[in-house]
């Protein structure tokens, strides 16, 4: 499970990749490797998804369709758009059987990807912009002006009652026996503390006290990074908002762990911080 605590596998090369040349040269050094990513984002694997599959760079490098993930003990990777017609799925699919690199890798290709895709025009002007730095900038040349990605911050929160009961929820939309922690996107003018605070009293009417910071995690889906907390609920009635949230209760160790092994409870994938979540309070050290 990757926690994405510790330095990053991947050599970003901030203070290169503006260089056309430097970064055309490392299309064109044998051994260079390229991820294949379609209109959806979905990229090409292997073995059942738990690999990436990566495809020697040919031709020429175009600045506009080659996008620089970054190099890795020495070894240049680059997203590229392309049809994939089978063998593909998306991080949200993959992730949690990935290795670490190529979990990172196509993380970074996946947010990169959508950017360019999404926003080619400049929000100030309304003209086309270009893709500058490998793909980690656009440039407007009306405006002069330099556009990097926008990460729309998130919230997710593992709350636990005074009896260290943990409050899971299900949404409307999902399907029979998942559930999950509470998240929501944080808005303007507040603090990731009171998203925190607002978002569990808008979705299950329980109120909290001593929020803690727990972790982070990119995610690219489109273009978030959730940050995680932890929380200690000052009331625990439960009032769900019907609309987003359809169910939620307060669980204990022994209930969600019987609930899983009988298949009466789908937890998060394992690759997400939801998870690493509820691991940790079912190991209990979510507060440590």
């Amino acid at each position: 499970m990757t926690t994405w605590d510790e330095p990053s596998l991947i050599d970003r090369a901030e203070g290169r990749r503006g260089a056309v040349a430097w970064v055309g040269e490392l299309w064109s050094t044998p051994g260079t490797r390229v991820l294949p990513v379609d209109e959806h984002g979905a990229f090409a694997t292997g073995e059942r998804g738990s690999r990436l599959r990566f495809v020697e760079a040919t031709g020429s490098y175009r600045p506009q369709e080659h996008l620089l993930l970054g190099l890795v003990e020495g070894t240049a990777y680059f997203a590229a758009p392309a049809v994939i017609d089978d063998d593909k799925h998306t991080i949200r699919e993959v992730g949690g059987l990935l290795g670490d690199v190529d979990r990172e890798l196509a993380t970074t290709a996946a947010a990169l990807t959508h950017w360019h895709r999404a926003e080619p025009r400049c929000p100030q002007c309304g003209r086309p912009t270009e893709i500058r730095k490998a793909g980690a900038a656009r440039f407007c040349r009306h405006d002069d002006r330099e556009l990097f990605p926008r990460t729309d911050p998130a919230i997710i929160v593992a709350v636990t009652d005074p009896e260290d009961r943990l409050l899971l929820a299900s949404q409307v939309v999902w399907g029979p026996h998942r559930v999950s922690v509470l998240a929501g996107f944080n808005e303007a003018g507040e603090s990731l503390e009171q998203t925190v605070h607002r978002e569990v009293f808008e979705e299950s009417g329980v109120r909290l006290k001593d929020v803690r910071y727990f972790g982070s995690q990119p995610w690219p889906m489109p273009r978030s990074l959730m940050l995680g907390f932890s929380a200690v609920a000052a009331s625990t009635d439960i009032v769900v908002d019907g609309t987003e949230i359809g169910a939620a209760d307060w669980y204990t160790r022994e209930r969600v762990r019987a609930e899983v092994e009988s298949e009466h409870l789908i937890l998060p994938g394992s690759s997400s911080i939801a998870n690493r979540l509820i691991t940790a309070w079912l190991e209990g050290r979510l507060r440590d």
